[in-house]
């Protein structure tokens, strides 16, 4: 397990090494970000879900863990957000990139993660875990930046009926509930395109990680590393074994809770007029500190 996560964050570091010293032109990565979104991630989902074997996975106690962390997790944002505000000055802006950077999940590196410890189970039960936390998530971080954010937001259902994920997700599960088979040359495609999202995605992550922006760590930028990396993931696992779940199960709960938050927190947060600096300054620290929570959180749930 150590030797298969050390391989994950090897890639983030080359990505990183990459960015800065062979490939440093803004463009390509964006271009590669485009890529990975628009392509090779919905590809991998199409083809992964198509052929799943659902009924062998526990989608319903799966989903019920992931929901139970998530919305206890956004409750107690929530509870939280008034005193916080008052006693240690965090207001509306800051308070929603603390929302998403605590609930929000990078999905290129939970299946990556997925796939190399557990091989197709693995990123078939972390498309599962996409299916059920993507459209949940969208629909609380763009309620969040409304509320108390200082911008203004496009269409909640346009940007839910566009998203790529979701798309990919959707086509993918009609497939295979409805038995319909997509022709060899076409599967095959998928799968060659598919196969390249997961590489790409790690190195995308490490193109993107921004040192600069944790010259200034505060209590913003603490809590939305702390929330998300030890107690999100803490309240799945445990909800996944009170569940009955157990092995990769619960480890697929646990990685897609205690993985660092998306990239795209920090596109919505320049969008929707939230706090973009601390967006950015959290996405850095978690990965940063993944590091060492991930393998803790595999050694205290003895996965």
């Amino acid at each position: 397990m150590i030797s298969a996560l050390i391989a994950l964050f090897l890639v983030i570091v080359a990505g990183h090494v990459a960015r800065r010293l062979l490939l440093p032109d803004p463009t390509i990565w964006s271009g590669g970000e485009k890529i990975s979104y628009y392509i090779l991630v919905p590809a991998l989902l199409i083809e992964t879900l198509a052929k799943a074997k659902l009924s062998s996975v526990p989608v319903g106690s799966i989903a019920m863990a992931l929901l139970a962390a998530n919305l206890t997790m956004a409750t107690l944002l929530l509870l939280i957000r008034k005193p916080i505000e008052t006693r240690f000055q965090i207001h509306g802006p800051a308070f929603t990139s603390i929302f998403q950077g605590s609930l929000r999940w990078n999905a290129f590196v939970a299946l990556a993660m997925a796939g190399n410890l557990y091989g197709e189970a693995g990123v078939t039960l972390a498309a599962v875990a996409m299916a059920v936390l993507i459209p949940v998530l969208n629909v609380q971080s763009v309620w969040v930046l409304r509320r108390h954010g200082s911008g203004q937001g496009g269409s909640l259902l346009r940007g839910l009926a566009t998203n790529p994920f979701i798309l990919g997700i959707t086509i993918g599960l009609t497939l295979n509930l409805t038995g319909l088979v997509l022709p060899q040359a076409m599967m095959s495609a998928l799968d060659m395109v598919g196969s390249g999202a997961l590489g790409l995605g790690l190195l995308l992550v490490g193109a993107g990680l921004r040192l600069e922006d944790l010259r200034r760590p505060n209590l913003a930028l603490m809590l939305g590393v702390g929330l998300r990396l030890t107690l999100l993931p803490a309240i799945g696992g445990l909800a996944a074994l009170a569940l009955g779940l157990a092995g990769p199960a619960v480890a697929i709960v646990v990685i897609c809770l205690a993985v660092p938050t998306a990239s795209a927190s920090y596109v919505l947060a320049r969008q929707m007029g939230g706090d973009a600096p601390l967006m950015a300054a959290i996405l850095t620290a978690q990965t940063l500190v993944s590091f060492l929570t991930l393998p803790a959180l595999f050694v205290i749930f003895r996965l």
